[in-house]
């Protein structure tokens, strides 16, 4: 509300002064000379010279504090000295004398704009114009207001006769649009802009993610306030728990609320925007409340106050950080303060002399004719001849020129920019058809011009010049209020932050020396929430600011986000979560190892069925010549013994990590091995139920087809079958390793994919085939002779076979991953086995233990069987050997 009443009194007043000037402009065809409509009654003091600057000063506080204020007298004295300074320069603004009129704001609107449309238009009751009322104005430029909201209101009027000011603490922040509002306005001070994204450094470099902040009720603090909540937002730097505003004037049950808001709140803390008026009416609810364990954060307007670092106060702000003006140092000044008395400084109005007031106030005396009261108090008479060295006053204090620094840089930079537009050289000037300003025709516009341009080194070593939107190279100091244990207060510079045309904004702070008001010496925690722990993220919650939330736990399979705290990032494909969920790692990877138990089992099995083969190789091989290997058919009894034994070593092909020509190479080697074994197997029934044929009578005839050529040709052919149908299947669709992760999320399971269900179907498919023929046959012949009649194990060994086979399929289907190819050995194991077992386990019990029996006769005859030896059996028994079984 008191904003909009500002911008509303600020509009009326553009419009009386607007509606004064054409009044001017009228009158002077009516009357042959200018007249003022009003003459202020203001505070000023004043110096004769060709070209007068103006400048604007707080002096005095305002009707709350209605004391003399002795810095805002320097700041004006400063003016004097920058202005006594260049008139003694032969290089700068050679024959030319600078004069100033510097006016006293006392802290109020109303008198500061007074003070400056006197200044644009002078203190003459009446003058007499040349033509089309042209001449040199007044003041070709003004230094001040201190005050933002002054600023504006004068900028908005001067603004429009392009009159150059320049400010000295005005904060507030401009845009492209403002700048095109208020042309001529310029300042020496960094903008609020700056010094809120300096304050944002500060909280990010301390971890500060959860702040208050209070600002003061005008347009510097609400500028403050938006700038502040844009930027805080767009660096992700934190949040604020609370923004105030604190009014102007008492009001203590508003004073009372925000400091019970500030009470409540979890934030550590505060941010304070606001002038020395405010922080005094806040800190005494602040200490009647005994609210500690704050961190206070000072704006510029506060940080070097001194009426703040009272004993009552400093339990509480002890350890303040603050933003300051740049300190400079300005040689001489000191000694122009000494030099200054009230009989170098008159005045036609007296009584309004600053120097006077300011002498009054230092020495505590009065010039004559004194007041009454103050004649019957006893009061002293000053007499001018008071010396300034013999008092204590922070007139003379010249330690921290800050503002003064701004102030001497502002009356530089119009100095320079008049004294080029000065060395103008006629045709060659900026102005239409080249033409150059003259003393004579100066007008402000013209200067403002050459000020937009201005560039020049101080002697401290800062170079000043102005960017397009009339401010500064922007440098703050960070000042640190120091509680020592006297009781004093030192406020002492910890860092700086700045902006360089190269390296950006930059923020150098030197912890060591930052004095925390705390019992642990350390800078406090300032947040809503602590910081996720990894393995979790962020959850808002509802209503509340994002600094608010809840640590949620990551899901499998992902991980924390570094980047983005609001969501967990999935592991990539080979990886998953660790089980803290702060980082990813590799999956466990599954497969049938020759380094597990099972692996191990299943190897030591393979290798000792092989072992065992060749074993009964070597015994056959060793007992060739006797009638139970060569009745036998000993060659397919040996390329039996041989598939047998690649059967045992197929299944190696499935254990260990599966490789693509392990994948393609372990099926088929399978089929076709047993394959070789079952087709042995088969034609070794058929020729047991060929020679029994050919014992009946005509039935010899028959031999003929079962001959060594045709037994060697019936296994060869029934094993090329197997081979093309494993070509078919790895040309069309190879099997392969495939990673699964269906089975567990946080293993890889390697296995190898059958590729085409079809081919593996058809060659388990095709070993059935013969299984079941060789089975049928050696069941039909398990009638014949016990001796000769080996069909009986033949069948024993294919019931094995096809019972395991049979079991195989549910079995395989329903085990995962390693297990299935643990499942699939373990069916090639015990049919391979049960092969050994029951076709040649028989045999060597005979050759090995029953030597005996190992005769042509015991095979021919044995046991209760008898046959005479010219029975057409025995004649055909005789006759199969040679023929049949390759003995």
């Amino acid at each position: 509300m008191r904003a909009f009443l500002v911008r509303h009194l600020l509009l009326c007043v553009s419009r009386i002064f607007i509606s004064t000037s054409l009044f001017f402009s009228e009158s002077f065809f009516l009357s042959p000379s200018c007249k003022l409509r009003r003459q202020f009654n203001l505070n000023g003091i004043h110096r004769a010279g060709n070209v007068i600057l103006g400048g604007l000063f707080e002096v005095h506080y305002s009707s709350v504090f209605p004391d003399f204020d002795p810095p805002g007298f320097r700041h004006a004295m400063t003016m004097a000295f920058a202005i006594d300074e260049i008139n003694k320069n032969s290089t700068l603004l050679p024959n030319v004398t600078l004069g100033y009129s510097l006016y006293d704001n006392c802290a109020t609107l109303g008198i500061g704009f007074s003070a400056a449309l006197s200044l644009a238009s002078g203190r003459e009751e009446q003058f007499l114009p040349q033509e089309n009322c042209l001449g040199s104005p007044p003041v070709l430029g003004i230094v001040g207001d201190p005050f933002s909201t002054f600023s504006i209101a004068t900028s908005n009027v001067l603004g429009l006769f392009k009159l150059p000011i320049v400010s000295l603490l005005s904060l507030i922040v401009f845009n492209i649009n403002d700048r095109q509002r208020f042309p001529s306005f310029f300042r020496t001070i960094p903008s609020d802009a700056f010094q809120v994204r300096a304050m944002i450094q500060i909280l990010k470099r301390f971890g500060w993610t959860w702040a208050g902040l209070l600002v003061s009720d005008d347009d510097y603090g609400h500028h403050v306030s938006r700038s502040f909540q844009s930027d805080l937002a767009q660096s992700g730097g934190g949040c604020l728990a609370y923004s105030e505003i604190l009014p102007w004037g008492t009001d203590p049950n508003e004073y009372k609320r925000i400091v019970d808001v500030m009470t409540k709140s979890t934030a550590r803390v505060v941010i304070v925007f606001a002038h020395q008026m405010h922080m005094i009416q806040l800190m005494e609810e602040v200490v009647r409340k005994n609210v500690t364990g704050l961190q206070w954060i000072a704006s510029e307007a506060w940080t070097l106050v001194d009426g703040l670092h009272t004993p009552a106060f400093m339990p509480y702000l002890g350890g303040t950080l603050g933003i300051a003006i740049r300190r400079g140092k300005i040689p001489g000044l000191r000694e122009f303060l000494l030099r200054i008395n009230p009989e170098q400084h008159h005045s036609n109005d007296y009584e309004n002399s600053m120097v006077r007031q300011f002498w009054e106030y230092t020495f505590h005396c009065r010039f004559a004719p004194p007041p009454a009261d103050w004649v019957e108090a006893d009061g002293a008479l000053c007499t001018g001849q008071e010396d300034l060295e013999n008092v204590e006053t922070e007139f003379l204090d010249v330690s921290e020129l800050r503002p003064e620094y701004n102030i001497y840089k502002a009356v530089y930079a119009l100095a320079y920019a008049l004294d080029d537009m000065l060395r103008c050289e006629p045709g060659r000037g900026p102005f239409s058809s080249h033409s150059c300003a003259t003393l004579q025709t100066l007008e402000p516009w013209q200067l403002m011009y050459y000020l937009e341009k201005v560039n020049f080194t101080t002697p401290f070593g800062d170079q000043v010049s102005f960017d397009e939107n009339g401010d500064a190279l922007p440098i703050y100091d960070i000042m640190n209020w120091l509680w020592l244990s006297d009781g004093r207060t030192k406020v002492q510079s910890v860092g700086e932050v700045k902006k360089s045309p190269f390296k950006g904004e930059e923020l150098t702070l030197h912890k060591d020396k930052i004095f925390w008001n705390f019992e642990n010496k350390e800078p406090p925690k300032s947040v809503c929430s602590e910081t996720c722990p990894p393995g979790t993220r962020m959850a808002r919650k509802r209503g509340q600011p994002v600094c608010c939330f809840d640590c949620i736990p990551c899901s499998e399979g992902k991980i924390s986000n570094k980047t983005d705290s609001m969501e967990c990032t999935s592991c990539p494909e080979d990886f998953w979560s660790s089980p803290q969920r702060d980082h990813c790692v590799l999956k466990k990877t599954e497969f049938l190892s020759y380094h597990e138990p099972l692996g191990i089992c299943l190897t030591t099995t393979s290798l000792l069925g092989t072992f065992i083969c060749a074993v009964v190789l070597g015994i056959f091989i060793y007992h060739r010549s006797t009638p139970m290997v060569r009745a036998n058919n000993s060659e397919l009894s040996f390329l039996l013994l041989v598939s047998l034994k690649l059967c045992f070593l197929c299944s190696l092909l499935f254990i260990g990590r599966p490789r693509l020509w392990t994948c393609q190479l372990r099926h088929a080697a399978f089929g076709i091995s047993f394959v070789l074994c079952v087709s042995c197997i088969l034609v070794k029934t058929m020729v047991v139920l060929a020679v029994f044929k050919a014992s009946k009578p005509g039935g010899g005839a028959k031999l003929k087809w079962f001959g060594a050529v045709q037994q060697r040709g019936t296994v060869l052919v029934l094993t090329c079958i197997q081979a093309a149908i494993c070509t078919c299947w790895i040309v069309s669709a190879s099997p392969a390793p495939h990673k699964n992760t269906e089975y567990h999320n946080d293993k890889i399971v390697y296995e190898c994919v059958v590729g085409s269900t079809v081919g593996f179907a058809v060659l388990l498919g095709y070993i059935g085939l013969l299984a079941i023929l060789s089975f049928l046959l050696a069941f039909l012949a398990r009638n014949l002779p016990d001796n000769f009649n080996e069909a009986k194990f033949i069948t024993f060994s294919m019931l094995i076979f096809c019972a395991v086979w049979v079991a195989f399929v549910p079995a395989y289907v329903n085990s995962p991953g390693k297990y299935a190819d643990a499942v699939e050995v373990f069916a090639i194991l015990a049919s391979s086995f049960g092969l050994l077992v029951a076709l040649f386990g028989p045999k060597c019990y005979i050759i090995l233990l029953r030597p005996e029996r190992n005769t042509k006769k015991a095979i021919m005859v044995g046991g209760t069987h008898t046959a005479a030896p010219s029975s057409p059996l025995s004649e055909t028994l005789e006759g199969i050997p040679a023929q049949l079984f390759f003995a």
